[in-house]
């Protein structure tokens, strides 16, 4: 369930919420063409993908650096006891919060919490239920930075028209946070900490981004949702069926397979199975995924 390694001088920890066969690749990928399964499965089996029953495994991960001082947790996961369409997301009853100690992230030593996107399953560890029922900080030390860009669009669309998916998330898990004056909504650039690059990375959500660690020649990415399965680097034109600016969303894709496969990145996302990371080789005229070992 947790496992570290070193990024040059930076610790990074990753923390799985959980991984399971939970997708038909025809809803999650609804453009796939019906050969790539099989061509790939060689590699995709059985970690990405169960063939035996036609589903994609999806994780639900969250990432911890500790460097200088810091305790950054990237994206929060479902969360307990959180209200959820999604039989898979409702009503979890985790150990997340003992595994976060026992990864030298105890809810009061995180400073900062930092989203790449606003999605129920992002930002669920945000809250935990008070004894009287409300919704309160999981982190009361911690500044939560979350994609101005993004916080900004969801406000402005769910006044428009409610979403039952979005809204629940945002009034268990977002809302709560801004009430407690614990929210800080950061550009599409700069830095965190003096640790993590910001880079804007929209497509699969309007204000997504990306978060970059360098560290004595070594980089690595926490790159989100740009991807959620392996079978994307093989297709980059794949989209999933979540993605609201699809055009916007291939772009950002192919824009990181290139870049990162020139520059040799670690890419940590958030949904892949074991191990869960990895690099992006060139091969041919397309890309591989050659998995990290921890």
């Amino acid at each position: 369930m947790i496992q570290s390694r070193m990024v040059g001088e930076v610790r990074v920890t990753r923390l799985l919420e959980y991984a399971a066969p939970t997708h038909d690749p025809a809803f999650l990928f609804p453009d796939m063409a019906p050969s790539l399964l099989k061509d790939n499965a060689s590699w995709l089996a059985p970690h990405h993908y169960v063939p035996e029953m036609n589903r994609l495994i999806v994780t639900i991960q969250l990432w911890i650096v500790h460097a200088g001082g810091n305790v950054i947790i990237v994206d929060t996961g479902v969360g307990n006891r959180k209200p959820r369409v999604a039989a898979r997301m409702h009503q979890l009853n985790g150990l997340v919060l003992p595994w976060l100690e026992a990864a030298g992230a105890a809810p009061d030593k995180v400073t900062h919490v930092v989203h790449t996107h606003l999605h129920s399953d992002h930002v669920g560890w945000n809250t935990v239920p008070s004894a009287d029922g409300r919704w309160v900080p999981t982190f009361p030390n911690a500044r939560y930075l979350m994609p101005k860009l993004e916080y900004d669009h969801y406000v402005e669309a769910l006044a428009k028209s409610p979403d039952p998916i979005i809204d629940a998330a945002f009034d268990d898990s977002v809302r709560p946070i801004v009430e407690a004056g614990l929210a800080d909504f950061i550009p599409d650039h700069g830095d965190i900490a003096g640790l993590l690059a910001i880079e804007a990375a929209p497509g699969h959500s309007v204000g997504h981004q990306t978060y970059r660690i360098r560290s004595r020649g070594e980089e690595a990415l926490f790159s989100g949702d740009v991807m959620h399965s392996p079978a994307q680097i093989a297709d980059p034109t794949l989209n999933t069926t979540y993605c609201a600016l699809p055009d916007v969303a291939r772009h950002t894709r192919a824009a990181l397979l290139a870049r990162e496969a020139e520059r040799g990145t670690l890419i940590m996302p958030m949904h892949f199975g074991a191990p869960h990371c990895g690099y992006i080789r060139r091969q041919g005229e397309g890309y591989a995924f050659e998995p990290a070992v921890w």
